[in-house]
């Protein structure tokens, strides 16, 4: 009995653990993106937005983030108050609504992007690669539990696969967009169509 108790104590501190590094990490990308006057949920939008090579459709950013096109709407909405975002419907399908980033927005993006990576870098640098490569391979193991567990029936390891391509693909992306050896013209688009 002693040691279930402790087990559940151990599971529990574990969980809640990992949901106060979560909130912290989230406060410290919106203070990080907010010298930019950006929040981390505009960031991340144009950061997709940039890697699927606008115009894009709101279905695709919901679909791409995993969030519901209810959600991203109500995003884009006040991002296009702000200034951010321009808004098209498509003349065929009045429906389906397209969205580019404005030039507000592209000049944000560039130094948001890389002042997000200087504190990625700074906030892992305690570990070691070998431990980083730990970390998250006991995150995989808990999003794969969290994956089964919402989509039950459904080929996971295609999802996780799916996603650890575009993740790369988008990880890629974001250091070509901020290397000045890179054309603008090469920065955008080719992500298009790609989901996690």
């Amino acid at each position: 009995m002693t040691v279930n108790l402790e087990l559940n104590r151990l599971a529990l501190r574990a969980w809640f653990l990992s949901h106060r590094t979560h909130e912290l990490l989230r406060k410290c990308e919106d203070k990080v993106y907010g010298k930019y006057n950006l929040t981390t949920e505009q960031y991340t939008m144009l950061a997709i937005i940039e890697y699927l090579g606008g115009p894009v459709r709101i279905t695709d950013i919901a679909r791409w983030s995993g969030r519901s096109t209810n959600s991203i709407s109500m995003i884009i909405d006040r991002m296009f108050k702000a200034g951010l975002v321009k808004r098209a419907r498509d003349r065929k399908d009045r429906r389906a609504v397209f969205v580019t980033i404005t030039s507000k927005a592209e000049h944000a993006l560039e130094p948001a992007t890389r002042a997000g990576l200087e504190f990625i870098q700074e906030t892992l640098s305690p570990l070691s690669d070998e431990e980083k490569l730990t970390f998250v391979n006991l995150h995989e193991v808990v999003k794969h539990k969290a994956l089964e567990y919402l989509n039950p029936g459904e080929d996971i390891e295609e999802m996780q696969r799916s996603e650890v391509t575009s993740q790369a693909n988008l990880v890629e992306r974001l250091v070509q967009y901020i290397s000045p050896s890179t054309p603008k013209a090469k920065r955008r688009g080719s992500g298009k169509g790609k989901a996690i």
